[in-house]
């Protein structure tokens, strides 16, 4: 089979941090500890620090009952950042489509290019629609949102949005295409959304041959139907520390206040905490051997309190750099990682594993940046 991944040549991958803007950091799980409370203080904190240790992106998730808003916690971020992209999530239909071009426009102005998309299909707050009318409506955003950033006139009809309007005013920074669309996504209708419009499709930790197979999967859809290629990322927790025992004491003591009750509470407080992907990640917990490992050094332990990614990579430097370098080599080019606390393991994680990464922008790879002159009325120049 003809290999699936769009950057396969490249050496480097884009290694991102999370910003915990949804209220999901703690020392121990299970434990609310009021010091790291969700806030624009504490998040943007961990965002500078990922920043100036060289990581290349920023996941920023969205909840209603437990989040910051994503977009406007972006925008009075990008001033602060020197390097890193930022991976903002939109849930479609949330924002009328043309007025989320022109916000998304206006953000990627405002980080000189450096915004990425991360687009969500699940429900929106107090709602509760058929997933495939879902991804329906968010195909429609998705080619609302293309039409205004690459063409002179907004010309839509669809069962959703019908629209007829200029694009003059949402032209994004980037040029080819706009902003990089993330997107993650395990039922037939998502999969089918990513191989149609999607750059970047994200998954959640799995075996290594079922993560092989289903890029595989993935892959061909977008290959067989739409002549498309794609890049991969991995969304998964890491604990490392300069000994195996350590890191297994660590992932051992981040859990050890847990119960059943609190773990449920916790997993059940994001909108899509019955989604088919998370109950991959319940099914994958299930194969785990007693000490919550599904092969060496994947630990589903974190996914007793976690509604989505539930996995973590658990080891040395050398171990969790092996492990990365493997994913890698089946052609992930984006990991997304997390820890707790996050700033703690950001520093961590920067100091054992991250100098040992050739790490890249994958929209400067797949060439979305413009070349610039010094004069924009946005500030930092005008695309040619």
């Amino acid at each position: 089979m003809s290999n699936p991944v769009r950057s396969a040549h490249l050496p480097s991958a884009e290694v991102s941090w999370f910003a915990p803007i949804c209220n999901g950091d703690d020392r121990f799980l299970g434990k609310r500890d009021p010091f790291y409370k969700s806030s624009f203080r504490n998040a943007s904190q961990i965002a500078r620090t990922a920043d100036e240790l060289g990581y290349r992106n920023m996941l920023l998730p969205s909840s209603y009952q437990v989040g910051q808003d994503t977009l406007t916690f972006a925008a009075a971020l990008a001033p602060q950042l020197r390097q890193m992209n930022l991976l903002t999530a939109i849930r479609c239909g949330e924002v009328h489509p043309p007025m989320l071009a022109r916000a998304l426009a206006t953000l990627d102005h405002m980080l000189l290019g450096k915004l990425t998309v991360n687009i969500i299909s699940s429900d929106l707050p107090g709602t509760k629609v058929e997933s495939a009318v879902r991804y329906r409506k968010s195909r429609e955003v998705i080619e609302i949102l293309k039409q205004c950033w690459t063409k002179d006139h907004l010309s839509f009809r669809g069962e959703f949005y019908d629209l007829d309007l200029p694009t003059a005013p949402v032209r994004p920074y980037q040029q080819n295409g706009g902003p990089l669309l993330y997107f993650g996504g395990y039922s037939p209708d998502g999969v089918e959304l990513c191989a149609e419009h999607c750059d970047v499709y994200l998954m959640w930790p799995e075996t290594e041959d079922k993560i092989q197979a289903h890029m595989q999967k993935v892959g061909a859809a977008a290959g067989a139907k739409f002549g498309r290629t794609l890049d991969f990322g991995l969304r998964v927790h890491v604990i490392v520390r300069e000994t195996e025992a350590e890191a297994l004491q660590a992932s051992r003591d981040l859990m050890h206040l847990i119960d059943d009750e609190s773990g449920e509470e916790l997993k059940n407080r994001a909108l899509d905490a019955k989604s088919y992907g998370v109950s991959k990640q319940a099914a994958l917990r299930e194969q785990s051997d007693k000490d919550g490992f599904v092969e060496d050094h994947l630990w589903t332990g974190i996914g007793r309190a976690r509604s989505g990614c539930g996995a973590a990579i658990v080891g040395t430097p050398d171990q969790v750099y092996d492990k990365l370098m493997r994913y890698h080599a089946m052609g992930i080019r984006s990991f997304i990682l997390s820890g707790y606390p996050h700033l703690e393991e950001c520093e961590l994680f920067a100091r054992y594993v991250l100098p040992r990464m050739k790490t890249c922008s994958l929209p400067e790879e797949l060439g979305r940046r413009p070349a610039m002159v010094p004069d924009s009325p946005l500030g930092g120049g005008t695309r040619l």
